[in-house]
C-alpha cells in the first residue's frame, strides 16, 4: 500500500492521475528500468506500428496474455483489463505491480483520436480497480510532441513525468 509520503518510484508517477507522459526515450527508460528494479513487470507496446484498432486489440492481448476468446472489442479490453488489475493474468502477485508503457502515443492520437483517448480510459478505469484492491497499475505514454493533451483520462488529465514536467524539458530534446 502507498503512503502519501512514500518515496517508492510508482508513487511519483500516479500521484496525479493513472496515466503519465514522457517524451524523451531516456528519461522513460529511466524509469522503467527504476521501477523494473523495484519489482514491476515492464510490458512494451508499440502504438506506432497500430494501422488500426485490430492491431491495437492484438498488441494489447499479446502483450498481457489475454485468454484465447479474447473479443478484440472495447468492451473486451475493459473485462481483460479488469482481469489484468485483478492479477487474474498479465503479471504475478510477487510482482510490485504492472506498467503499461506506450510508445508512440502520438501516433496512434493523431490517427484514431477517440480510440486513442477511449484506451487511456479503459488503462485508468482498471487501474483505479486495481488500486482498490491493493494492486498498482500504471500507464506510461511517450510522444514526440512536447504538446500533446490527449484530454481528461479518468477524470484527471494526464501530467508530464517530473523529469519533463516543465515545457523548457520536454523542448530540449
Amino acid at each position: 500500500m502507498w503512503k502519501a509520503d512514500n518515496q517508492e518510484p510508482g508513487f511519483n508517477l500516479v500521484q496525479n492521475g493513472f496515466v503519465s507522459k514522457f517524451r524523451s526515450r531516456n528519461v522513460l527508460d529511466d524509469a522503467t528500468w527504476t521501477l523494473q528494479a523495484a519489482g514491476y513487470r515492464i510490458v512494451r507496446l508499440d502504438a506506432g506500428s497500430w494501422a488500426d484498432e485490430a492491431a491495437m486489440h492484438q498488441s494489447f492481448s499479446t502483450a498481457l496474455h489475454f485468454p484465447d476468446y479474447y473479443g478484440r472489442n472495447l468492451n473486451a479490453l475493459v473485462d481483460c483489463l479488469g482481469d489484468v488489475a485483478e492479477l487474474d493474468y498479465g503479471w504475478a502477485e510477487n510482482e510490485t505491480g504492472l506498467v503499461i508503457v506506450i510508445d508512440n502515443f502520438d501516433q496512434f492520437h493523431s490517427a484514431m483520436p477517440d480510440l486513442a483517448v477511449t484506451v487511456l480510459d479503459i488503462i485508468s478505469g482498471a487501474a483505479l480497480r486495481g488500486a482498490l484492491l491493493g494492486n498498482r497499475v500504471l500507464c506510461l505514454i511517450r510522444s514526440d510532441d512536447p504538446w500533446l493533451e490527449p484530454g481528461p483520462i479518468g477524470g484527471y488529465s494526464p501530467e508530464w513525468n517530473p523529469r519533463e514536467w516543465r515545457t523548457a524539458d520536454r523542448l530540449d530534446q
